[in-house]
């Protein structure tokens, strides 16, 4: 079987992430355990048609697993071992990597000591003439 494509799996998660209803049903799950639609529309201000949609958006993208239970209802819970979330993590941490090293040299660069202004003296600060006198000395 093959690999699935690292970036499309990390699109599916973050799209299934991005919205705050889906975000309260992954966390309702999270902390209550398996439930089903009609369990979560008690607890959610949102129809049970609609926890439906968002529940297969997030069985789509891997992070919630639907296992059928009494009486033809369908229990959903979170995906406890989620590839995909992986995956997104892995491309969250090859974004962070590549910022860090651009983040940290322009801190060192904003921590570094600013060069004296050309036509001043790097001693004192005072202009310099172009005979090397200062310019503005008695």
């Amino acid at each position: 079987m093959p690999r699935p494509d690292p970036e499309a799996v990390a699109e599916a998660v973050f799209a299934a992430l991005a919205e705050p209803t889906r975000r309260s049903i992954l966390s309702a799950l999270a902390a209550r355990g398996p439930m089903t639609a009609t369990d979560l529309a008690s607890q959610l201000p949102i129809t049970r048609q609609a926890i439906t949609k968002h529940l297969e958006l997030l069985s789509a993208a891997g992070l919630v697993l639907a296992e059928p239970g009494e009486r033809r209802r369908i229990r959903y819970r979170v995906n406890a071992a989620p590839m995909a979330m992986a995956m997104a993590q892995s491309y969250l941490a090859a974004l962070s990597r590549d910022w860090d090293g651009k983040l940290a040299r322009l801190q060192r660069s904003l921590d570094a000591p600013a060069p004296p202004p050309e036509g001043t003296d790097s001693t004192d600060g005072m202009e310099v003439g172009a005979d090397g006198a200062s310019a503005g000395g008695a």
